[in-house]
């Protein structure tokens, strides 16, 4: 166990578009530094490095699990190998921040964490947004309730790319397809600000490949409360959430997954917006919780909990099965 003075050595498993980002902001922690990269292509995990301060480059992924000075891996592969590699980097006791979604069904999310429990090892879904000082700002003012009672959540997340039958995004193989890429984000507002519906309802589109286009879910909570949500990889959207309460309404402007502004609008209807001023990706939020995770010597987060992740793919179980989604 790293003692509270010693840097967090991380490695890095996949280093594809969105490692490049985590890695940035992971340039950005004083006590934390990138140790080691894999990749099935070694000269990529070598320009990599070069440009993230990395360390070692590895040509495999089983060489960065067994580098006995790595103390946590951040798995970016896509969504449809998060499970065998987690397991994998587990049985080698290394701490786990793997992409969302943490797997592609509640089987596999359950798996994993019940590896984590018998192994006794840290493993956190890379749910970013989370962690994100707006956020957690969001949560916080609504759980003081100066709004009173939340009525509805709107949230959307789109934007558009040419189909690529090659490509991550529309291979039903590698997970691809809205709901599980970007899908999540709205399903993830709901559930962090509603909690588990009581009812659901779902329609979507899908690609030739099998994977879906986009995705329309209605939420219904005993308590009256709605939450409308959308995904789709069709066209541009505003991407942003919108929280209506009986004494006023909050939204999360345009990116609302990433570091973004909000907007207070009271029952009078003056409007408030606050600006976090965050100078990162906003990747380093929970790469440092992680980091204190391990210093702890804790095994769970508390910000993102196993059961989070459990509730948030059971929701995503749910939607795919009513629009008649299966990967395998």
């Amino acid at each position: 166990m790293p003692s509270n003075d010693k840097k967090i050595k991380w490695g890095i498993l996949a280093p594809g578009r969105i490692a490049q980002s985590f890695a940035q902001d992971l340039l950005s922690i004083n006590d934390a530094e990138l140790h080691a990269v894999a990749s099935r292509d070694l000269k990529k995990a070598e320009a990599f490095n070069q440009t993230y301060q990395g360390q070692v480059a590895y040509g495999d992924y089983q060489s960065l699990m067994k580098d006995p000075l790595v103390d946590a891996i951040y798995i970016a592969t896509p969504h449809a190998f998060h499970k065998t590699y987690t397991l994998d980097c587990l049985e080698h006791g290394k701490a786990v921040l793997c992409e969302k979604p943490l797997g592609l069904n509640s089987a596999e999310v359950e798996e994993m964490l019940q590896k984590a429990k018998e192994k006794n090892v840290l493993l956190m879904e890379a749910l970013w947004t989370y962690f994100l000082p707006h956020y957690q700002h969001l949560l916080d003012f609504l759980k003081k309730g100066s709004y009173g009672k939340v009525l509805s959540v709107e949230a959307d997340f789109g934007f558009y790319r040419d189909f690529d039958p090659n490509g991550r995004l529309f291979d039903k193989k590698l997970g691809g397809g809205s709901l599980l890429d970007i899908g999540i984000y709205p399903i993830f507002a709901a559930l962090s600000i509603l909690g588990m519906p009581d009812e659901i309802k779902a329609k979507a589109t899908f690609f030739k490949s099998g994977a879906d286009s986009s995705c329309d879910m209605e939420f219904n909570y005993k308590n009256g409360a709605i939450a409308k949500l959308k995904s789709t990889l069709l066209k541009e959207t505003p991407t942003t959430a919108v929280i209506t309460c009986e004494k006023g309404s909050i939204k999360l402007n345009t990116q609302f997954h990433r570091p973004t502004s909000i907007c207070f609008t009271d029952a009078s209807g003056k409007e408030d917006t606050i600006d976090f001023g965050v100078t990162t990706k906003g990747y380093n939020y929970e790469t440092m919780h992680f980091n204190e995770l391990i210093r702890d010597g804790k095994t769970e987060s508390p910000i993102m909990p196993h059961e989070f992740s459990r509730k948030l793919m059971q929701l995503m179980d749910e939607v795919k099965e009513i629009i008649g989604l299966r990967y395998y």
